[in-house]
C-alpha cells in the first residue's frame, strides 16, 4: 500500500510540473501566425525594431511601412500591429512583418471590393521593375506601368503621394499578391464623360482637348472620351504645310466643333475658327491696281503664292511673273520666303482668291518697243533662234520678233527659205505688225526688196482681216482654220500620219481623224507621197497645223444632206446620194437622145 501511495504522489508532482512547463511555453508558441501589438523601441537605416513581449525584439523592414516610413511619421514608443511569422530565427530574434499584418487586416475588405468590382483608394509610393508600388490602406499592391494611364506618361512623379482610386485586377491570397490598375478607372470615367459629351455635342461649341495623334492631313484631338479630327486646313488661316509645324502630341488646345454627324459620331474640329477671319474686309484693303510687298510662301508648277498678311495669300500665275521668261518654272524666277513686290490684278471674295502680278511692277518691254517704233520701220538684230516655221530676231536685250518662213524670201518658201538663215547671224527686217498685249511683233525680210515677177505667191493675212477662227499671226502662210487643203503624206506613224501642205507647212493627222469609219482609221492605209484632202482643225502658235480627213467627210455628208434631202424624212445617205445620181441621169438622158437624133439625121 505504501508503495502504491508513493507512486500516486510522484504522478501528482509530475503532472504539476508538466502543467507549469506548458504554461511557460504555450504563450510563445501561440504568437506564431497571429497579429499582435508591439512597441517601437528603435530604428536602423533599413529596419524598425519592435518589442512584442517575447524573449527578444523583432525587426521589420522599413519598406513594409510604405508611405508612413517616407513621411517620417513613426516615433519610438508608438504602438503598432505586426504579424509574427516565427518566435525566433537563427539570430534568436522574432521574425515580424508589418506588411502581413496590414494585409491580414485589409485583405478581407479588399476581397469584398474586388468581388463587387468596386474601386479602392490607394497611394503610389515606390517604383519597382515593370511598374510601381501602391499602398492600399496597409496592403501593398503592384501597379504595372501599362496600367498607370490611358496614354503613355513620361513623368509619373506628380502622381506620387496623391490618394487616388484604383481597380483591383488580381488577388492571390496564398502568395500575397495584389495587382491594381489606374487606367481602368480612367477608362470608366472616360466612358461616362463620353456619354455626357455626346449628349451635349453641337456645332459651334468650344471644347478643351489634347493632341492625340498627328498625320499628314491633320491631327486627332482627344476631347475626353471622344476623338475629333482637326484638318490641316482648319488649323490656321495661314498656310500650314504639315500639322507638326503648329501642334505637338500631348499638347492641350482649345478647339471649336465645326461639324458633327450624329449617325456616325464623327466630329470635325477647327482651331482657326477661334480667331478673327483675316479675309473680312479684304475687298477694301486689296483693290485692283494696288501695289504691295509680300513673302513667297509656296511655289508650284503653275505659279507662286505670296502672303500679303497673316492668313491672306494671293497667287501669281506663271504667266504674270515675267514679260520675257516664258515656259520657265516659277522656282527659277522667285524663291520661297523671298520678299517680292506685286500688283493686285483681281479679287474674288466668294472663292477667297486674289490674283497678283509681278511683271506689272516692271516696265513692259513690248509696250516700250511699240511706243518707240512704228509699222514699216526697219530693224537690225541677231537671229536668236531658227525653227521649222520661221526665225526669231532680237529686238532688244529682252524681246524677239518673228520672221515667218513665208516672209523670208520672194523666191523661196518653207524649209528652203529657212535654211538660208543661220542662228547668230545679223539680219535686217521690216516691222509688219505689233501687238503689245499679245506680246508679238511680226517682221518681214522679203519686204525690204521689190517683189520680182517670178515671186512665189505666199500671202499673209493682216491682223485687220483675221476672223475669230483665223490662224494666229505666227501661223503658216494663208492657211486658216476650217480650210480644206490638199497635202502630201510625208511620214506614217502608229498614231497618225505627218503631211506637208503646198506652202511647205508641216501638218499632222491623228489616227482617229483618218476616216469617218473606224475600220478605216489605219495609218498603214497611207503611203509616203500620197495626196490627201483634209480639213484644217487648228493652227498652233508655232505654226503647227492639225488636220482631219474625218471632219472633211462629215462636212461633205452634211452638205449633201442639206442639198438633196433631210434625214428627218427617214431617208438614208445612200438614198439621198442615189436620188442625186438619179437626177443627174435624168438630166443626161434628154441630151443623149437629142445627140443620137442629130447623128441619125446626118
Amino acid at each position: 500500500m505504501a508503495r502504491i501511495a508513493a507512486q500516486l504522489k510522484d504522478r501528482e508532482e509530475s503532472g504539476t510540473f508538466a502543467a507549469l512547463l506548458l504554461e511557460t511555453v504555450k504563450p510563445q508558441t501561440a504568437f506564431e501566425g497571429t497579429v499582435v501589438k508591439g512597441r517601437i523601441i528603435g530604428f536602423t537605416p533599413d529596419d524598425v525594431i519592435i518589442d512584442v513581449g517575447l524573449k527578444s525584439e523583432g525587426r521589420v523592414p522599413m519598406k513594409e511601412f510604405g508611405i508612413s516610413a517616407q513621411k517620417g511619421t513613426m516615433n519610438v514608443g508608438d504602438i503598432i500591429e505586426v504579424f509574427v511569422e516565427r518566435v525566433e530565427d537563427r539570430q534568436g530574434e522574432a521574425v515580424l512583418s508589418r506588411e502581413k499584418a496590414k494585409r491580414e487586416e485589409a485583405w478581407s475588405d479588399l476581397e469584398k471590393l474586388h468581388l463587387k468590382n468596386e474601386r479602392v483608394n490607394g497611394v503610389i509610393f515606390g517604383k519597382v521593375k515593370g511598374g510601381f508600388t501602391v499602398d492600399l490602406n496597409g496592403a501593398v499592391a503592384f501597379l504595372p506601368g501599362s496600367q498607370v494611364d490611358i496614354r503613355p506618361v513620361k513623368d509619373i512623379s506628380p502622381l506620387f503621394g496623391t490618394p487616388q482610386p484604383f481597380l483591383i485586377l488580381k488577388m492571390d491570397h496564398a502568395r500575397g499578391n495584389i495587382v491594381v490598375s489606374r487606367r481602368a478607372v480612367l477608362e470608366e470615367s472616360r466612358a461616362e464623360a463620353r456619354t455626357d459629351l455626346m449628349s451635349q455635342m453641337e456645332e459651334g461649341r468650344v471644347l478643351q482637348g489634347v493632341v492625340k495623334n498627328i498625320t499628314d492631313y491633320g491631327a486627332f484631338i482627344d476631347l475626353g472620351g471622344v476623338d475629333g479630327l482637326l484638318h490641316v486646313t482648319d488649323i490656321s488661316w495661314k498656310r500650314v504645310n504639315h500639322p507638326s509645324e503648329v501642334l505637338q502630341i500631348g499638347q492641350s488646345i482649345e478647339v471649336m466643333v465645326i461639324r458633327y454627324n450624329k449617325e456616325t459620331g464623327r466630329v470635325s474640329l477647327g482651331l482657326k475658327q477661334l480667331e478673327k477671319d483675316p479675309w473680312e474686309g479684304a475687298e477694301k484693303r486689296y483693290q485692283a491696281g494696288q501695289r504691295f510687298t509680300g513673302r513667297v510662301s509656296n511655289i508650284t508648277d503653275y505659279g507662286a503664292f505670296v502672303e500679303l498678311e497673316d492668313g491672306v495669300e494671293g497667287l501669281v500665275h506663271v504667266s504674270e511673273m515675267s514679260w520675257t521668261k516664258k515656259n520657265v518654272h516659277p522656282g527659277k524666277i522667285v524663291a520661297t520666303s523671298q520678299e517680292v513686290e506685286v500688283v493686285v490684278l483681281d479679287v474674288d471674295m466668294e472663292k477667297r482668291r486674289i490674283s497678283l502680278g509681278i511683271k506689272q511692277c516692271q516696265p513692259n518691254p513690248w509696250k516700250a518697243f511699240t511706243d518707240s517704233k512704228a509699222v514699216g520701220d526697219v530693224i537690225e538684230g541677231e537671229v536668236r533662234n531658227v525653227t521649222e516655221f520661221g526665225v526669231f530676231v532680237a529686238l532688244d536685250a529682252e524681246i524677239d520678233g518673228m520672221v515667218h518662213m513665208s516672209d523670208i524670201s520672194w523666191e523661196m518658201v518653207g524649209e528652203e527659205a529657212i535654211k538660208t538663215i543661220a542662228k547668230g547671224s545679223t539680219v535686217k527686217a521690216k516691222i509688219l505688225e505689233m501687238d503689245p498685249e499679245k506680246e508679238r511683233v511680226a517682221l518681214g525680210m522679203k519686204q525690204l526688196t521689190e517683189k520680182p515677177a517670178n515671186a512665189v505667191e505666199t500671202t499673209r493675212k493682216s491682223k485687220a482681216s483675221e476672223s475669230t477662227n483665223a490662224e494666229p499671226a505666227s501661223a503658216a502662210g494663208s492657211t486658216k482654220k476650217g480650210d480644206v487643203v490638199t497635202c502630201t503624206v510625208s511620214a506614217v506613224e502608229q498614231d497618225g500620219v505627218h503631211v506637208t501642205l503646198s506652202d511647205g507647212t508641216k501638218g499632222y493627222i491623228k489616227r482617229n481623224d483618218l476616216s469617218r469609219e473606224r475600220s478605216e482609221q489605219r495609218p498603214d492605209r497611207f503611203a509616203v507621197g500620197e495626196k490627201v484632202d483634209a480639213k484644217i482643225l487648228s493652227v498652233g502658235k508655232k505654226g503647227e497645223v492639225s488636220l482631219s480627213i474625218k471632219a472633211r467627210e462629215i462636212d461633205e455628208d452634211k452638205k449633201a444632206m442639206a442639198e438633196y434631202g433631210s434625214s428627218d424624212s427617214g431617208a438614208s445617205l445612200g438614198d439621198i446620194l442615189g436620188a442625186a445620181l438619179g437626177r443627174e441621169d435624168a438630166a443626161e438622158k434628154p441630151a443623149a437622145k437629142k445627140k443620137a437624133k442629130k447623128k441619125d439625121e446626118e
